[in-house]
């Protein structure tokens, strides 16, 4: 998509070219924007949380800060730069990433192996169940961290930090209904802005103390590791801090493609977060008390407020990028079944991808203020983070390798490599991080477990509920041909009929029947199906089928949606009308912008069949009673659309 449009022109000489370096810079100034928002922050609370684990168990001596900036930046290295950065982006699903994407990938090349595809599928929906915890604790954590800046700029006011964060984020959620097409276009300066800064102060110290740069070498990692074994064990629980944000490298290259985010990490983010990881390890050494906040105390007194201001706008923007990935997990889940129909809306008329998901945001409003007051300080709040992140890690590279076997054909030493190296570390940080689950560290756990549970009670119970409503439904073919037999009056004008295919026949269609007597003069039944791709070629969108007469007025369409494309069944039925052959002028003489639709609704009754627990159809029932209305998601007219329909067991 995006890359491929680069690749493209990258392939031009003269103005093509010119085009090109233009083009390149404007995504890559947009991936700094989005994609690098949550781990260009990081070092904001991560070497403070490092050097406060276990009452100050990492000591400010030499040996132990070598260590912890050797294990910081071969941990950004080894999980960014190699797996992320170089293996990963290469796992595209037809140019989206994320795992959710990537599990739908996975389904797909597994396809003719049923229970590994579905335990892949159930992998990538505990990933995105771990992301919500993740996007609770990151807006919360990030705004906070920054704010407590002025307790080393202005200590007078340190009272008022936690009112002020809470006031900052509240307008955040707010603003969210506006979208933020509007401002994102400010990112990116400011990220840019972001990512100087930090890197002159780190440079700074570096260069006051040049010997930091021995930190660099791994064996320094390796002696810190064989001489405090429990303490580096312990660390590595806060060391995995710096790399917060690496899934957002892979879940946004839709939007940049892969190599303006290549670009955008080796040629400004890595270099400015290793300097100041640097300068932060000189200045403890220079100064062990600076452990208190290093991040702010790299600079001179007049730059801190400043700074603050600064890194406050910045973790603003982390904060938006982890919030709308939130919106845009949720919209992939309703596609893909394991949610029910969430009011969505598009905040850009140009941009599909910007999203906005009332229920979302205030339930992570509620969720991140509630965390903001209940631990008071990003150093606090540091014992919940992890658990999420490296859980999904951790998925994200079982997933890949079974990508990198099924479909690259990898060979099994290259398999063994990359899961022992790569998965032997995210499980080791995996491992560290379940030691703060007595404080703090169950929170996005048991969100993730919470989110999972509702998803896969929604995806069982569609399940149940499809198969029962199929019973009242009826066979779709034997309807037509009583209809063409029993000589049923028809009525003039278009009637469009949602409905999940066309072996059965909608609710809604046999109660006008069998209430009203009528037919109208042109039905349309509509199928909606889901690829596990996020995007559907509009050519390759419409699929038309006569149901086997080409003179009784009834066809059937099946569009098919890609998870990342937008739903629109009146918009599909002028594109259906636009792209019609002569042959399939006649069926498809309808007027979308005058048509009824009508949608089949089952009224749930709980009872004791078996299929699911009494509290999961409880559970389904709520879902259900709260989800948002059909007509709504699929943009049907709210003027001309009718509801009918009978009772459903569950």
């Amino acid at each position: 998509m995006a890359d491929s449009a680069v690749r493209d022109t990258a392939s031009k000489s003269g103005p093509g070219a010119s085009e090109h370096r233009s083009g390149l810079l404007a995504l890559m100034l947009g991936a700094l924007g989005v994609v690098y928002g949550d781990i260009g922050t990081s070092p904001l609370y991560s070497l403070q949380t490092v050097f406060r684990i276990d009452n100050g168990a990492v000591r400010p001596t030499s040996g132990d800060v070598y260590g912890v900036i050797s294990l910081v930046f071969w941990s950004v290295t080894l999980i960014v730069s190699v797996k992320y950065v170089i293996f990963i982006l290469r796992a595209d699903n037809e140019g989206e990433g994320g795992v959710m994407a990537l599990a739908a990938l996975v389904r797909r090349v597994l396809g003719g192996v049923r229970g590994r595809a579905v335990v892949a599928m159930a992998l990538g929906v505990f990933g995105a169940s771990l992301f919500y915890g993740d996007s609770v604790i990151t807006p919360a954590i990030s705004v906070l961290s920054a704010v407590e800046g002025l307790k080393v700029s202005s200590p007078a006011v340190s009272h008022l930090v936690l009112p002020i964060a809470a006031a900052i984020l509240t307008l955040l959620f707010l603003a969210q209904r506006w979208g933020t097409h509007r401002v994102g276009n400010l990112f990116g300066p400011v990220m840019v802005l972001w990512f100087a800064a930090i890197a002159l102060a780190g440079l700074g110290e570096v260069v006051r103390r040049p010997r930091i740069l021995l930190g660099l070498s791994p064996t320094y990692a390796g002696a810190f590791i064989l001489d405090h074994p429990y303490i580096a064990f312990i660390a590595m629980g806060a060391v995995v801090l710096a790399i917060t944000g690496a899934e957002a490298l892979y879940a946004d290259m839709g939007h940049f493609g892969r190599g303006p985010i290549r670009r955008a990490w080796f040629g400004v983010v890595f270099p400015a977060l290793t300097l100041n990881y640097l300068g932060q390890g000189a200045l403890i050494l220079r100064d062990p008390k600076s452990v208190a906040n290093p991040f702010f105390l790299l600079l001179p007194g007049w730059a801190r407020l400043p700074m603050v201001i600064l890194a406050t706008v910045a973790t603003v923007i982390a904060s938006q990028a982890v919030i709308t990935g939130a919106f845009s997990v949720s919209r992939q889940a309703v596609r893909l079944g394991f949610l029910p129909y969430l009011r969505i809306r598009h905040t850009s008329p140009r941009e599909i991808g910007q999203v906005y998901v009332p229920a979302v945001n205030w339930i992570l409003f509620i969720g991140v203020l509630a965390l903001m007051f209940g631990f008071k300080s990003s150093e606090h709040l540091a014992t919940a983070y992890g658990v999420a992140v490296t859980g999904t890690l951790i998925i994200t590279t079982i997933l890949f390798l079974v990508i990198a076997r099924a479909q690259w054909r990898w060979p099994a030493w290259r398999l063994v490599l990359i899961g022992v190296v790569i998965g032997g570390a995210e499980i080791t940080y995996f491992a560290a991080n379940l030691t703060k689950v007595t404080h703090g560290g169950w929170l996005p756990l048991l969100i993730a477990v919470s989110v999972f549970t509702v998803m896969k009670t929604w995806e069982r119970g569609r399940e149940i509920v499809t198969a029962r409503r199929a019973e009242k439904e009826g066979a779709l073919p034997e309807l037509v041909r009583k209809l063409r037999t029993a000589k049923v009056p028809r009525v003039p004008g278009t009637a469009v009929f949602p409905h999940p295919g066309k072996e059965t026949t909608p609710l809604a269609l046999r109660a006008n029947l069998d209430h009203n007597h009528v037919v109208h003069e042109h039905v349309v039944i509509v199928s909606v199906t889901y690829e596990n791709i996020p995007h559907v070629p509009r050519e390759q969108r419409i699929v038309v089928d006569d149901l086997g007469y080409r003179d009784d007025g009834i066809v059937h369409l099946t569009i098919k949606y890609g998870f990342q494309d937008d739903q629109d069944i009146p918009g599909a039925l002028r594109l259906a009308a636009s792209q019609a052959e002569a042959r399939d002028a006649e069926l498809l003489d309808i007027d979308p912008d005058h048509a009824s639709y009508f949608l089949s609704r089952g009224t749930l009754r709980l009872t004791r069949e078996p299929g699911m627990s009494r509290w999961r159809k409880r559970l389904f029932l709520t879902l259900a009673n709260n989800a948002a209305s059909p007509a709504e998601y699929f943009r049907l007219p709210e003027g001309r659309t009718v509801v009918m329909g009978t009772q459903v067991e569950l």
